[in-house]
């Protein structure tokens, strides 16, 4: 397939553009084509106060067992690049794909709520998938389609990485254990305990290179186990001012380029995927998130040239050599693939669009050639928008697109769920297995004319770890929506939201810039939102530390257990505890993964709560508290 780019410019009407359905893409004749309404994209426009909107015009669709947050990077290319494996959370399920014939060869069943993740190839042919609600690593062997072990590796794996030299598997596990097996046996070789949240693991010749989710970089894991450095991503800045100005009415032609806004520095965060760089190093793919005022009025949060959330990849090597690509014109990147000549990078954007392809707020997917060192822009404020490659008729695939890869002629390869279909060029293979649509998770995953969508600043559902600058509300830090929220109204933390329903008009419709949506749409974003699980805590490390922290939590003249209490461990009120301001009483649950603490992220650690930042004996009488008993406290928090 040769590689171009369409181009059309964000000054271009729809008429100028030309009209582009967003999902051509024939339906799949298979009960895994698309439910009713499926697509992910809305039809007709309106105006509102002057601001261009979609209408959400999709039919109410609530399969059950509802789909998970989409987390991304579940494909690879085996077999010496004959086969694809593709590791389908959807239906807990890998599916082996012939790649000449492209037929499926093999599906393999995992075990329900298994929610399959990366997966990797041994030098034996066997699979290794990460089963991220599954508490371990699956080996299968594709031949048969036998499950030959499953290898319980940690409670929350998440990375995977090949070493041929020592045939053994490295797995990356959100509760900071880096584990290390032989690929044929099992048989454990190393653990370490580094920084939790880990995300993914790349062997770097004599190194493993260990990226952080929220922190967006890389540990630099020496051989003898030692991390020698860290690795980020640069700060960036002159991508826009964020938040603030005219809301812009995309649905008219424009004759004058946009106001100018004031660049903002870009914080690297959320790095969704990171794989090997060709060369060495390692590709990762993260969002820009700004560190400047957020407007709170319609459209406030951006869009254009003032997008507060951007997607960037980068090159990182040891030996230096780095780049960077930003403002890709992608929302939700949750996967890269480079071919392996480093001369061309994929980006899913896995976030769908409610507008038509042709306006560019975001993109199914990019491709793009990365310089060989330094810094470029791919979508500069009011120039044109790259487009994916539309050529020889390959179509826009109609799912949203989770995982990319290139085969080793350097064809693009997708994977898309909803419909699940593997597509190579302008071929296409429907994944067996059924539909798992369900409109609350459509919203949550829209890309809206601000350029994000809700699982922007809550990746699976969960919060960004950043501290965004609101006007006229200040600092604070993006709280999670895991674990429940119905029963803790009123919601955000001023408590100023009465119910999810305002919290949908403020936030994703007024503030976003979202689709016009009616009462059964954002009834079933609250329900789907409602069910998001909780990410289990790590294993404790010094159960007796726990239940002494435990005893001093319930202690009445500590008082923790005064607010933090009941199922969901808060009261719901909203309290002054000599923080600059009255806020309700977070949840405790799962509260080790949520730092920085505080509503303004002034506390990096949980000990650091015990910090003036926290409020003193105003929160709780904890003064008096020794180190070692904060440090037990600390302990039985981060079991909750």
């Amino acid at each position: 397939m040769r590689v171009g780019f369409l181009i059309c410019g964000f000054a271009l009407s729809l008429a100028a553009c030309g009209s582009v359905d967003p999902d051509p893409m024939p339906s799949p004749g298979s009960p895994r084509g698309p439910s009713a309404g499926s697509g992910g994209a809305a039809g007709g426009f309106s105006k509102d106060a002057g601001l261009a909107v979609g209408t959400y015009t999709e039919a109410l669709v609530e399969d059950d067992p509802a789909p998970l947050p989409i987390a991304g990077g579940t494909l690879a290319m085996i077999a010496q690049g004959t086969k694809a494996a593709i590791a389908d959370p959807d239906g807990d399920q890998v599916v082996v794909i012939d790649l000449a014939s492209m037929q499926v060869e093999k599906a393999i069943p995992l075990v329900l709520g298994d929610d399959p993740g990366r997966i990797i190839e041994d030098a034996a042919g066997r699979l290794h998938v990460a089963l991220r609600a599954g508490r371990g690593v699956a080996v299968l062997d594709p031949a048969s389609a036998a499950t030959l072990d499953r290898i319980p590796v940690c409670r929350q794996p998440r990375g995977l990485a090949y070493e041929q030299n020592s045939d053994s598997v490295h797995v990356a596990c959100a509760g900071g254990e880096l584990i290390t097996y032989t690929a044929a046996s099992g048989e454990y070789l190393r653990k370490l305990r580094l920084e939790r949240d880990l995300r993914d693991v790349v062997v770097d010749g004599e190194r493993l290179l260990v990226s952080r989710f929220r922190a967006a970089e890389l540990l630099v894991v020496e051989r003898d186990g030692t991390v020698s450095r860290k690795l980020s991503p640069p700060k960036v800045s002159g991508l826009g001012g964020a938040g603030g100005g005219p809301a812009v009415d995309l649905a008219a032609p424009e004759t004058t380029s946009p106001p100018p806004t004031p660049p903002v520095d870009m914080k690297p965060a959320v790095a969704w995927r990171t794989v090997a760089a060709p060369g060495g190093g390692a590709l990762m793919v993260y969002q820009l998130m700004s560190s400047g005022l957020i407007g709170t009025e319609d459209g406030g949060y951006g869009g254009r040239c003032r997008r507060i959330v951007t997607t960037a990849v980068s090159r990182l090597r040891v030996e230096g050599g780095d780049w960077t690509v930003d403002a890709i014109p992608t929302v939700l990147p949750v996967d890269v693939a480079s071919t392996a000549d480093g001369l061309r990078v994929a980006v899913p954007g896995a976030a769908r669009s409610f507008l038509p392809v042709a306006f560019g707020a975001s993109l199914p997917f990019a491709v793009f050639n990365p310089p060989s060192s330094g810094r470029m822009t791919l979508s500069p404020c009011g120039g044109p928008v790259p487009m994916p490659p539309f050529v020889d008729g390959d179509p826009i695939p109609k799912g949203r697109v989770v995982a990319v890869a290139f085969d080793p002629a350097g064809r693009l390869a997708l994977q898309t769920r909803e419909p699940a279909v593997f597509h190579l060029g302008s071929r296409a293979v429907v994944l067996p297995g059924r539909p798992r649509r369900h409109t609350g998770h459509d919203l949550f995953h829209l890309a809206t004319l601000s350029g994000i969508a809700c699982a922007s600043c809550h990746p699976e559902g969960h919060e960004d770890g950043h501290v965004w600058n609101f006007a006229k509300i200040g600092p604070r830090r993006t709280q999670s929506l895991a674990g429940g929220i119905l029963g803790t109204e009123p919601l955000h933390w001023a408590g100023d939201m009465t119910d999810f329903n305002m919290l949908a008009n403020e936030v994703f419709a007024h503030r976003m810039s979202g689709p016009v949506t009616e009462p059964i749409h954002k009834t079933s974003l609250m329900n789907w939102v409602n069910k998001i699980p909780s990410r289990e805590p790590p294993a404790a490390t010094d159960p007796a530390a726990v239940e002494r922290g435990q005893a001093l939590f319930n202690d009445p003249f500590v008082g923790c257990a005064t607010c933090h209490s009941g199922p969901r461990m808060t009261n719901n009120a909203t309290t002054n505890v000599n923080t600059v301001g009255s806020f309700q009483v977070p949840s405790l649950l799962g509260v080790v993964w949520r730092a920085p603490y505080m509503h303004n992220g002034c506390a990096a650690t949980l000990a650091d709560r015990f910090a003036p930042c926290g409020g003193g004996d105003s929160h709780g009488k904890t003064l008096q508290l020794t180190p070692a008993q904060q440090s037990e406290l600390v302990a039985y928090m981060e079991t909750l």
